[in-house]
């Protein structure tokens, strides 16, 4: 076994840690082992236009998801009183059988349950501009003071749907049954998808270990 193969089969084996799998994914050492760009969750960072910057977001590690959706039932059960994945916060059985980029001719080399088997679920970027609050004509999307998080007012709340259309991750979802918007809130900075997690797949990342990531990305960028 050469040296390369050995590391790759040491990283796939022991626990990962928040700083290192944000590390590993954004530099690409994680080689096939991650699916996606880690730095897709921070397409809006750029474009900050003075808005409180959440405590972090939540992150779901495709090499440990076994696409149970425990995760999309704790959220609704938590933050709506009722099981309802369609509803959830954190979406897996969207992408569950073809991936994120969805049925294809070569599926089979894709993502989800019929291609290679990795699960990637969606979650809210917290973005710092975001589109679902410059897009609610009601003003019903505000940052929350205590997490930064992006929330919204269901009493203001119209149910038109502007904010997921908006959403170019199609987090928010309307409920069906209050005719309301629903989207990540990070419940109160302990997420309920997070803590149920039954293998560690999903995680809490703070904003300040994103932020290294991507110093240490720039650093190498610029060094080779």
């Amino acid at each position: 076994m050469t040296k390369e193969n050995e590391e790759s089969k040491n990283f796939m084996q022991r626990p990962t840690t928040r700083r290192e799998f944000i590390k590993k994914s954004v530099e690409g050492a994680a080689g096939a082992a991650v699916s996606f760009s880690i730095l897709s969750l921070f397409t809006d960072s750029a474009h900050a236009q003075g808005i409180k910057t959440a405590d972090g977001i939540v992150i779901v590690d495709p090499v440990k998801c076994t696409g149970c959706r425990r995760c999309e039932t704790n959220c609704t059960a938590f933050n709506d009183g009722k099981a309802h994945p369609y509803i959830s916060r954190v979406k897996v059985g969207a992408n569950y059988n073809f991936g994120k980029n969805g049925p294809s001719y070569n599926y089979k080399y894709g993502d989800g349950q019929l291609g290679d088997f990795t699960i990637v679920g969606e979650t809210c970027r917290q973005c710092e501009s975001a589109r679902c609050i410059s897009a609610c004509p009601m003003d019903a999307i505000s940052v929350d003071e205590k997490t930064g998080a992006r929330v919204i007012d269901q009493k203001k709340c119209v149910g038109c749907g502007r904010c997921a259309v908006a959403c170019p991750y199609d987090i928010p979802t309307i409920d069906p049954e209050i005719k309301k918007s629903t989207k990540c809130t990070l419940c109160e900075g302990d997420p309920t998808c997070a803590a149920g997690c039954p293998t560690g797949a999903i995680d809490f990342v703070a904003w300040k270990d994103v932020e290294m990531a991507l110093i240490n990305r720039e650093n190498l960028i610029e060094n080779n």
